[in-house]
């Protein structure tokens, strides 16, 4: 780092994304991405949007906006669109967060919060995952911060119910919970309708995963009216504009076409319980999982070295270095085929060892 850099600032430890190779084509695995392409409406709003380019967006994002809360089945005033769930996760640490509400987050979650917590300086306490790395709900009741869960969580996978959700809720009257919902349309029930029962409540979500838009970043929260005028005071306190026209047009159609996003959904999940049961077969331990990624470990394998091997051949998957969990890898779900060779690459390796 050079000279300038901020002193508060010297002990931040980046997020790291997953390799996006660009020298050799992989079977990528690695990032969650779906492995179909966008809608074809999506990709035709889009391009019309693209001869308005010299343009500024609608900062308020306001048809977009409409469509999305009623697909939710909740008012306008009750969602803000940011540039992917990411964006709305930090807000909510900027808004939510300081010395005395510290951020609470699992130990094993998504590697953001941390990041986020020491970007914005604010505290934050890790609370262990149990063994079989579910959360343990009864950590979290009345709690004296501003409480993050990943539900689905990563890199399990493993999901909590809205009901165990809820007595979380109710436990903590005087701090925010954000539940982040990243995978909820993979087998998860979502906690949105609870919004309009607990003013405390902030659920994410993002049209990365199911959408197929995690090129376009588009992502949004929601909460009560109050929650949200919070969080709009920080979007237009950092950038009114943060949404460009091309990703709100292709977000139109992507809701447009909700038949085929929830066509990929099954899609995805139907490969999901085959490749897991690929897995089992072949000796692996596989966490659960209610996304669009699976959570295993084989007893004769490390993770750094099973994670090798198959880049070696040319599959990316994702290895995180944390004790805990060094010895798993997670597993995106690709296309059927690519699962397959992903399988059969696995029983070749494990017959050469």
């Amino acid at each position: 780092m050079s000279r300038f850099f901020s002193s508060k600032y010297n002990q931040l430890v980046p997020y790291v994304p997953g390799e996006q190779p660009k020298a050799r084509k992989y079977v990528k695995l690695n990032t969650n991405e779906s492995p179909f392409p966008p809608s074809a409406k999506a990709i035709a709003y889009a391009s019309e949007a693209a001869g308005h380019l010299q343009l500024y967006p609608d900062p308020d994002c306001k048809v977009l906006t409409e469509k999305v809360a009623s697909m939710l089945g909740v008012d306008p005033e009750e969602v803000l669109l940011t540039n992917g769930s990411d964006e709305i996760l930090n807000f909510a640490f900027m808004a939510f967060c300081d010395d005395h509400s510290p951020a609470i987050f699992p130990d094993i979650t998504y590697g953001f919060y941390k990041v986020f917590a020491q970007l914005n300086n604010v505290p934050y306490e890790e609370i262990p995952l149990e063994k079989d790395f579910t959360i343990d709900t009864k950590a979290y009741m009345d709690n004296h911060g501003t409480i993050f869960i990943a539900n689905p969580n990563a890199p399990t996978g493993i999901a909590l119910t809205v009901a165990e959700i809820e007595e979380i809720l109710k436990a903590n009257p005087g701090h925010v919970v954000v539940i982040d919902e990243a995978y909820v349309d993979f087998g998860t029930e979502s906690c949105v309708p609870l919004i309009r029962k607990y003013d405390n409540l902030l659920v994410t979500q993002t049209f990365s995963k199911s959408r197929s838009m995690a090129g376009a970043r588009l992502g949004f929260g929601v909460g009560c009216k109050a929650l949200i005028q919070d969080l709009n005071t920080v979007k237009y306190s950092t950038n009114p504009y943060n949404i460009n026209r091309m990703t709100m047009a292709a977000g139109l159609g992507v809701l447009a076409d909700e038949a085929y996003t929830q066509a990929n959904c099954r899609a995805v999940c139907a490969t999901r319980t085959q490749t897991r049961e690929a897995l089992l077969q072949l000796g692996f331990e596989v966490a659960e999982s209610k996304t669009n990624f699976l959570f295993a470990r084989h007893r004769g394998f490390g993770g750094a070295e099973l994670y090798a091997k198959l880049k070696e051949n040319g599959i990316l998957v994702r290895h995180f270095n944390q004790p805990r969990i060094q010895d798993y890898i997670r597993i995106t779900i690709g296309s059927s085929q690519e699962m397959q060779v992903f399988v059969n690459t696995l029983r070749t390796i494990l017959e050469e060892c």
